[in-house]
């Protein structure tokens, strides 16, 4: 009897999340009902609240239970492998969705459009990447291209990449950027040196070093903006 009332109970509670996420969305949902709500299509029946909290206890927030790999996420007890699978598509999926906006923009006319277009590039990757976008003379793009991929704490700019791609799709302006997955959106002094080094090669081939944006998470930094993408007059 006991254990009919509690299958009613939790039927009853996924009911009432669904219910709430059609009227309101996501945005009064707490960390854990996030996951709940998540569980509830990984799970077929049961209790999800608790595997939930188990899930913030062992990544620490929703970020790091969404950024999770599948195997990572499988070593929390009560996680199989279809559950790991669903949870861990949410992020991937997002990029994806991200980048189908980023290809939606012709042009890039604007340090915000800047930012905009290379979050959605680089949104919720775990290894350093570093990409080219190459734009017309009227800022509209071209293409991009990764041009590296690296560790979790470095990434190589690879200039002769950066030259070789504008080149090919013959750019009057280039916008870079790379993301630092478990850090600031800061650049580092190495960020700032290579910058200005590649600013000086695409202007010996009279094209123009437009941008250079640095991800974290949400916050994006242009180095445009903050005066840093040009060398400066009489240094090497």
């Amino acid at each position: 009897m006991s254990e009919t009332h509690d299958a009613a109970a939790h039927a009853g509670h996924r009911k009432r999340l669904r219910e709430r996420y059609r009227l309101e969305g996501l945005d009064g949902f707490a960390p854990h009902e996030v996951l709940e709500l998540l569980l509830c299509y990984g799970r077929a029946r049961g209790d999800v609240n608790p595997l939930a909290h188990a899930l913030l206890s062992a990544f620490g927030s929703l970020k790091g239970v969404l950024e999770a790999t599948p195997q990572q996420l499988m070593t929390v007890p009560g996680v199989g492998e279809e559950v790991a699978t669903f949870i861990s598509l949410c992020v991937p999926l997002f990029r994806r969705y991200s980048l189908c906006l980023s290809e939606e923009r012709t042009a890039i006319t604007s340090t915000e459009e800047a930012r905009q277009y290379c979050s959605g590039l680089l949104a919720g990757q775990r290894q350093e990447r570093f990409y080219a976008i190459c734009l017309g003379a009227n800022r509209s793009v071209l293409g991009r291209r990764l041009i590296a991929e690296g560790t979790e704490s470095r990434v190589d700019a690879h200039p002769r990449l950066v030259v070789e791609t504008a080149l090919n799709l013959n750019a009057h302006g280039v916008i870079i950027c790379h993301n630092h997955p478990d850090g600031l959106a800061e650049p580092s002094p190495e960020d700032v040196a290579a910058t200005h080094h590649l600013y000086r090669v695409l202007a010996a081939l009279d094209m123009t070093l437009l941008d250079h944006v640095i991800v974290a998470g949400p916050d994006a930094c242009s180095l445009a903006e903050r005066g840093q993408l040009k060398p400066r007059a009489g240094r090497s």
